[in-house]
């Protein structure tokens, strides 16, 4: 089950990244909502996460790994841990990025 569930996620973000590339999408007029539903959604569902319950986007989870600021969820964005995605500038511009931290921040309380 767990692995199918990995290949649903990757699934999905090969399908993401592949839409975003055909829209052309530079994302400088797109919120942070919409960022994040681009880039992070599929395995941060409303804040949660599908790999590991114990890091979710949510203010308590963050809290107890230590991301307080919208620069560490960038931070953790570039350089990530086992099972996330690694977004580097080419992918998420730094723009891009600061918009889906504030989102996360502003959002899950």
């Amino acid at each position: 089950m767990k692995s199918a569930l990995v290949l649903f996620a990757a699934a999905a973000m090969v399908c993401l990244f592949g839409m975003s590339n055909i829209a052309g999408a530079d994302g400088k007029n797109k919120s942070g909502e919409a960022e994040f539903k681009e880039h992070c959604a599929v395995c941060h569902p409303n804040g949660g996460n599908i790999m590991n319950t114990k890091k979710t986007l949510h203010k308590g989870d963050l809290d107890a790994n230590n991301i307080k600021t919208a620069t560490d969820i960038i931070m953790k964005m570039r350089n990530p841990g086992t099972g996330m995605t690694k977004f580097d500038t080419k992918t998420v511009s730094d723009s891009e990025a600061k918009k889906i931290a504030e989102y996360i921040l502003k959002t899950f309380k």
